[in-house]
């Protein structure tokens, strides 16, 4: 076997733009494994549909190698009994006769090292790929060796990454910078940038990317053949590292688009024009996921204008995808959005709940409910939706929002697996926790979802044009977590956490650092913010910083209706009834006041200021003290940073300081108008006598 290789001096950089896939480590690799890591073993196969992920697998061995540890390494022409075995398992087992480990589902790999061979085994194309990146951060990581054997699949089959682009180049609750896909109302992007991004989002598993606003409005014509060709030059950047694109479509495209007096479910010329119109794009892009829908909710037309529901609707696009093997992807974020603050008994959280659960069982068999991972809207806290565990016939998703609306918006730092990690061990009810629900071994399918599963994960997207991806150069790490999170949803926030900043900045002090203040910047976000789940006290419109009662008169549903003795809204039996959608046990749990998790009381209670809490204080007292304490903990954030300087280039370092100090101005009026705002209403001082300004 002809072997070159050779190490290229150089230390550490860290690059904004390479996120996680850092290159240039000081640390040389361990002389234990430079003789297996010899060459890439006789080339891949080129052969199957899938042979461009192959061949991508094995470019990004060769580079990340080269990048990441300066190893060069020249390709042999024949294969041999060491060096690199990278392929599918099946191959390595006809050609060494050897059998590896049992790898699960599709996406599933082996990675095994010893003295002379390493082997990178996928049970698919994606697989192997995966493989590849999960070989390059473990060796980023230290931990492998000779004797290393990690055999991993996928929990589900549906990784998704939901885009709010619009056609126009903007993002709705982008800020990260203009549309990686978009401008001027046409497809136009840097391909080389597409590239590294599908390099991105594949080292993390995800593989299905939606890139238009599910507020579809203008992008409606991204179906037509004005554009389809633009499309599907998208879909071939991002074929090769296994993703697969879904595209938002409005459902009311039969009469925005097609000319058509109706977009009626039932109505055959609407039906018949879906299904013209799905032949239309599976002929630009055959591997096409499917679409996804946001119907009768928030201005989108939908199936209830017509006096149908909501399989009516989605059954109507499934059978359109049917023939394609395409999935129809149905939000089931539908409420009413034009409500009269005066009626106490209507509780915009019951509603998805009410419409969905009695559909179980309706939708056909490529139909996705995806579902918001609480009953509101992406709250920096709120309960987890009483749905899961409580659809058992119907396949459903889980959705996330990577992107900040509620949380900082990429100002702030928030590490948001702390709150995905909490939503991963809630207990349903009915015999399982989320986590279990999302299964285990590539099991994601649909006759685990008919025995009450989930059929996989959806996130809105953080990222735009902006050189580091996701504006916060630390909110990378969210984009990584919720990655990670899809492919094993038992990892908790601080194994993310420990990945992420080892793959990002090195082994060292500078990791560890970061790693502090990542850990406690979800906590600190909770504690400047609506106090105990009360939800919505920010600036109506834009959502970013305080404004105690800016939506507490609008018609959109998020009220905590503080007075002077009280505050909250009672969801229990005895007030809306919301806490009724869970199991018995549950609901139990939530109704008493004593019992309640504390972090979600005022979303289920409506409190005296002097209900006494867990630590013996008044629920007064605690909001003082959160909000206090929120501040001192982004102060301290700050402080942690800056003992970085010189430890980091002076763009990042500049750049991330700029944005925690803003964060420190916005904890500060959270803090002094939520303490204000209480003390205003109640005369009650804060207990140390600490300065809240009447």
């Amino acid at each position: 076997m002809t072997i070159s290789m050779r190490f290229l001096k150089g230390y550490f950089h860290m690059k904004e733009y390479d996120c996680w896939l850092q290159g240039g480590f000081k640390a040389a690799l361990k002389a234990e494994l430079l003789a297996a890591i010899r060459a890439e073993e006789g080339g891949v196969p080129d052969k199957g549909t899938d042979a461009a992920i192959l061949r991508q697998a094995a470019v990004e061995l060769r580079d990340g190698l080269l990048k990441r540890f300066g190893v060069r390494a020249v390709l042999s022409g024949e294969p041999g009994e060491s060096g690199i075995f990278l392929g599918r398992a099946s191959w390595f087992l006809e050609r060494y006769g050897e059998r590896l480990p049992e790898i699960g589902g599709p996406g599933g790999f082996h990675i095994g090292v010893s003295e002379d061979r390493v082997v990178i085994a996928g049970t698919d194309a994606a697989g192997t790929l995966y493989g590849v990146f999960r070989f390059l951060a473990l060796l980023a990581l230290g931990e492998i060796k000779p004797g290393s054997a990690i055999t991993e699949s996928p929990a589900v089959s549906f990784r998704a990454l939901n885009h709010w682009d619009n056609i126009e180049g903007t993002i709705e609750r982008g800020y990260a910078g203009g549309s990686l896909f978009f401008k001027d109302g046409e497809a136009r992007y840097d391909a080389e940038r597409l590239c590294d991004y599908a390099r991105l989002l594949a080292s993390v598993g995800i593989n299905v990317l939606s890139i238009n606003n599910v507020n579809v409005r203008t992008s409606s014509k991204l179906i037509t053949e004005d554009c389809l060709p633009q499309v599907a030059a998208i879909a071939g950047i991002f074929r090769p590292y296994g993703v697969r694109l879904l595209l938002s479509v409005n459902f009311s495209s039969p009469e925005v688009i097609g000319g058509l007096d109706t977009s009626d479910p039932l109505d055959p010329k609407a039906a018949a024009w879906w299904k013209e119109r799905a032949a239309l794009v599976y002929r630009y892009i055959p591997d096409l996921w499917g679409f996804l829908v946001k119907a009768d909710s928030e201005g989108e037309g939908g199936p209830f204008q017509y006096g149908r529901t909501h399989a009516d609707g989605a059954n109507m696009l499934a059978a359109a995808l049917q023939p394609f093997k395409g999935e129809c992807v149905w939000r089931c974020f539908v409420y009413d959005c034009a409500q009269d603050w005066r009626n106490t008994a209507f509780d915009r959280a019951r509603a998805a709940y009410d419409h969905f659960k009695p559909l179980d069982g309706q939708f056909a068999d490529n139909v996705i409910l995806q579902i918001k991972h609480g009953p509101y809207d992406f709250q920096v806290r709120e309960p987890v939706s009483p749905l899961f565990g409580a659809l058992t016939k119907t396949r459903h998703t889980m959705e996330f929002q990577i992107t900040q609306e509620y949380t900082g918006q990429q100002i702030d730092l928030c590490f948001l697996p702390w709150m995905w990690q909490d939503v991963m061990a809630y207990d349903t009810g009915y015999g399982a926790k989320v986590r279990e629900l999302l299964g285990s071994g590539g099991k994601g399918s649909p006759s685990a979802s008919a025995r009450g599963g989930l059929e996989g994960l959806a996130a809105v997207a953080n990222t735009g044009l902006d050189n580091n991806w996701t504006g916060h150069t630390l909110a990378q790490a969210n984009l990584y977590g919720y990655g990670r999170l899809c492919w094993n949803p038992a990892l908790g926030a601080e194994e993310i956490a420990r990945e992420w900043c080892g793959l990002t900045f090195g082994p060292g002090k500078t990791a560890r650092v970061v790693r502090e203040i990542l850990l406690a910047s979800y906590p600190a976000y909770q504690k400047y913010n609506a106090p105990f789940g009360v939800c919505f006290m920010v600036e109506p419109r834009h959502h970013y910083g305080p404004s105690i009662e800016g939506y507490e008169f609008s018609r959109w549903g998020t009220y905590h209706r503080a007075g002077r003795e009280a505050i909250g809204v009672d969801r229990t039996g005895k007030g809306t009834g919301y806490s009724g959608q869970y199991p018995p046990a549950i609901a139990a749990v939530f109704d008493d006041p004593k019992r309640c998790p504390e972090d979600v009381l005022l979303f289920f209670h409506r409190l005296r200021y002097d209900f006494r809490m867990k630590n013996g204080k008044t629920l007064l007292q605690n909001i003082y003290d959160t909000h206090f304490e929120g501040y001192d903990e982004a102060e301290a954030m700050l402080a942690k940073w800056q003992t970085l300087e010189n430890a980091l280039p002076a763009a990042v370092y500049q750049s991330v300081r700029e944005r925690l100090e803003r964060q420190l101005v916005n904890a500060r009026e959270w803090r002094d108008q939520v303490n204000t705002y209480f003390y205003r209403h109640t005369l009650i001082p804060d207990e140390q006598g600490r300065k809240i300004y009447a």
